[in-house]
């Protein structure tokens, strides 16, 4: 298990910005020894995971590229997000949903309601502003959209609203990324402002950071812990 493990941490160690690496860069990145290292880039060039190039250089070889043509085939993002969304609900008791950035507003791509006989219900497929409203907010930021505001949502990684496009509704959203730490979209949970107080976002933050990285990872994205955890190695 620790060398499968091992193995398959030389192959997460490349990013979208890496066309090869050195042996050297590669066992810094993974936290191991040159010779560890080099035994099991052997192994994963002899699957077709990695080759080997002239320059004594490693990139991602063929056999990945298989993969990712089959993953992709199977792949539906609502198998991963509407899961995410009925826990949310349950976890929050307010109702979930997950937006997706359309040009210069924000689609309500899924939706799960409260259990709560009062809530706030939008609908799959309502367009909605985005400077207006938490899941906006942080879809913008993470689109680097520039600003004091949209600064402090990317060091925190999640907006809170009261009123902000309805006077009535509460909001709070966090962002998900896939491969390549592309953004694909927010997770944000909602409700009427009188259930949104400073206590009870912070109570509903944690099950939202949670499940929206748990959700990234199952995407293939890096969680702020874990690129915190690259930054301190770097």
């Amino acid at each position: 298990m620790i060398a499968v493990e091992r193995a398959l941490a030389v192959l997460d160690a490349f990013t979208a910005d890496d066309r090869s690496l050195s042996l050297a860069e590669l066992a810094r990145r993974v936290g191991l020894s040159k010779p560890t290292v080099l035994r099991f880039t052997k192994s994963l060039a002899r699957g077709g995971y990695l080759v080997r190039n002239n320059d004594a250089t490693w990139r991602l070889g063929p056999k990945l590229a298989r993969l990712g043509m089959l993953y992709q085939a199977g792949f539906r993002i609502e198998d991963y997000v509407q899961p995410a969304l009925r826990r949310l609900a349950q976890e929050t008791g307010e109702s979930a949903a997950f937006y997706v950035r359309e040009g210069d507003m924000r689609l309500c791509l899924f939706r799960v309601d409260s259990p709560q006989s009062i809530g706030h219900h939008a609908r799959t497929g309502d367009l909605l502003p985005l400077a207006r409203g938490a899941p906006g907010r942080v879809l913008l930021a993470f689109s680097g959209e520039p600003g004091e505001v949209y600064d402090k949502i990317r060091r925190e990684s999640f907006y809170a609203t009261s009123g902000e496009r309805d006077p009535q509704v509460g909001s709070l959203a966090y962002p998900v990324f896939r491969f390549g730490q592309q953004l694909v979209g927010v997770l944000a949970v909602t409700g009427p402002t009188a259930r949104f107080d400073e206590a009870t976002v912070a109570q509903h933050l944690k099950p939202l950071r949670s499940i929206a990285n748990e959700l990234t990872r199952q995407l293939g994205g890096k969680t702020e812990d874990q690129n915190s955890t690259r930054r301190m190695a770097v």
